[in-house]
C-alpha cells in the first residue's frame, strides 16, 4: 500500500482570486468550484486554494519553480506573471544568477528557472516544488508516495513519480525555524480501497505523528512528516485502484 498525492493545498485569505492567478500562470482550468487548478494530465499536481490567514512574513516552507525552454520563455512568463498580479521580490539572489524570484499576488515565492537548467530537464512547465527540509523528510516522502529518489546528495534528497511530472525536493539542513502552520502543505490518498487506518499508520511507522483532530482544513486524518511539517490523508475514493507503475 501507498498513498497518491492528491494536490498541493495553498491558504489564502483570498482563494478564488489566487486561484484565478495560478490557473492563468499555469495556463491550466480550474474546477467547477474554482478553488483548484487541475492538472492537464497526470502526473501533474493539483493545486486547491484553502481560506486561510493573512501572508505571513517569512518565506514558506514550499515554493513552487516554473521551467523554461528559451531565455525568450523565461521572460514571457515572467511577464505574463507580473501582468497578473505579481511582483519582482529581492531574496538576496546575485544578478549572475539565472533564475527570477517572483511573488504571487498573495506574497507567496515562485521562480521561473532559466533555460537550459538540466535538474528539471525532464520536468513540466511545473517542474518543481522546492521545500526548506532535511534528508529524513526527503526519504519519508519517497517511501510515503513510492517515488524514486532522483536526487541524494550532501543533505539534499529529490523525489519524482515514476511517470514523470514536477518533483519535490528538500535543500537539506539547516532548517528554517517555523512559527504556526504553513502556507502550503499536501493532501495525499491511498492508492488502494483499504482501510484508511491502516494507510494511516504505515505513514506513522515511517516516522509521520498524528496532528489533534482540529488542526488546519477538515480534509480527512492530519499528520505530520518527520520535520513538523503538516499533510492530510483523505478517504479512499469509491472505485480507486493502484495507479499502472
Amino acid at each position: 500500500m501507498t498513498s497518491n498525492l492528491v494536490e498541493l493545498c495553498i491558504d489564502a485569505s483570498d482563494p478564488l482570486r489566487l486561484a484565478a492567478f495560478w490557473a492563468r500562470l499555469l495556463e491550466r482550468e480550474t474546477g467547477p468550484d474554482g478553488f483548484v487548478v487541475l492538472g492537464r494530465g497526470d502526473p501533474e499536481i493539483a493545486i486547491r486554494f484553502l481560506p486561510g490567514p493573512e501572508p505571513g512574513t517569512g518565506p514558506n516552507q514550499i515554493h513552487l519553480h516554473l521551467t523554461s525552454t528559451t531565455p525568450e520563455q523565461q521572460q514571457s512568463t515572467v511577464d505574463r506573471a507580473l501582468g497578473l498580479g505579481a511582483r519582482h521580490l529581492d531574496v538576496g539572489q546575485t544578478p549572475e544568477e539565472g533564475h527570477i524570484v517572483l511573488a504571487d499576488p498573495e506574497g507567496n515565492e515562485l521562480c521561473v528557472i532559466e533555460a537550459g537548467n538540466t535538474f528539471l530537464a525532464d520536468t513540466a512547465f511545473l517542474g518543481e516544488l522546492a521545500c526548506d527540509g532535511t534528508r529524513e523528510v526527503g526519504l519519508f516522502w519517497s517511501l510515503a508516495l513510492d517515488w524514486p529518489l532522483v536526487w541524494d546528495h550532501d543533505g539534499e534528497t529529490a523525489i519524482q513519480s515514476p511517470r514523470g511530472g514536477a518533483k519535490i525536493a528538500w535543500g537539506g539542513a539547516p532548517v528554517r525555524p517555523r512559527s504556526g502552520r504553513n502556507v502550503m502543505h499536501l493532501h495525499v490518498r491511498p492508492t488502494t480501497r483499504a482501510d484508511l487506518d491502516a494507510e494511516v499508520e504505515r505513514l506513522l511507522s515511517l516516522g509521520a505523528t498524528r496532528l489533534d483532530a482540529g488542526h488546519g482544513d477538515a480534509c480527512g486524518v492530519p499528520l505530520a512528516d518527520p520535520d513538523g511539517n503538516e499533510f492530510c490523508v483523505q478517504e479512499p475514493r469509491e472505485g480507486t485502484r493502484r495507479l499502472r507503475r
